[in-house]
């Protein structure tokens, strides 16, 4: 589980095909506390760290990802010296400073437009239309793994407002319109969508 409160932005090292994709991702965090085995959302994806070091004074972890996650993510599109946002897994006792997030990705979105407002930054984003029953206004959703609240919904169409700490200390400051970015529908809106259908 995760917070969806990053932590640092890793870059891509490098991707390679060794059955599944590997991908290798530089990071701040010494090797010493990064375990094998352990969990790291990479722009809101759960992924498995199999193998870390240091290089060049450069620490990295690897990991690997199955064709459904390529498939269902925007990680098929990662390359090397691209931004991801990292979050290591949530320990019992950790502050939970954003929302319950899973590292499971519900769909892709789109961003479709950006505008300044005061010194944030309005971001529209078109879900798929599948996902339209979990947008609530001041509900909250996972972007990239970015835990952000939602300030309208029109349709499969909903605005998020970041301000200018989180749009420096994310990726999101990279991005443009029509990129993709990774959403997770909130644990709670999909259980009354679930109870609501049931009922």
């Amino acid at each position: 589980m995760f917070t969806g409160i990053v932590r640092e932005v890793g870059r891509v090292l490098a991707v390679s095909e060794v059955g599944d994709t590997r991908l290798e991702i530089a990071c701040a965090r010494p090797a010493g506390q990064i375990e094998i085995g352990a969990s790291i959302a990479c722009n809101g994806i759960c992924l498995t760290v199999v193998e870390k070091g240091q290089r060049e004074g450069q620490n990295w972890f690897a990991v690997e990802a199955s064709a459904e996650t390529r498939a269902r993510t925007t990680l098929g599109t990662w390359k090397a010296g691209d931004a991801v946002n990292l979050e290591p897994a949530l320990r019992v006792g950790d502050e939970l400073g954003g929302h319950i997030v899973s590292g499971h990705v519900d769909g892709l979105g789109r961003i479709v437009a950006i505008r300044p407002e005061g010194a944030s930054h309005r971001v529209t984003i078109e879900a798929p239309a599948a996902l339209a029953k979990f947008l609530a206004e001041k509900g909250s959703i996972a972007v990239d793994g970015i835990s952000l609240t939602i300030n309208e919904v029109d349709g499969s169409r909903f605005g998020v407002n970041i301000i200018p700490h989180t749009w420096e200390v994310t990726s999101l400051k990279g991005k443009g319109v029509g990129s993709d970015v990774n959403l997770e529908a909130d644990l709670m809106a999909r259980y009354v969508a679930r109870l609501r259908e049931a009922g």
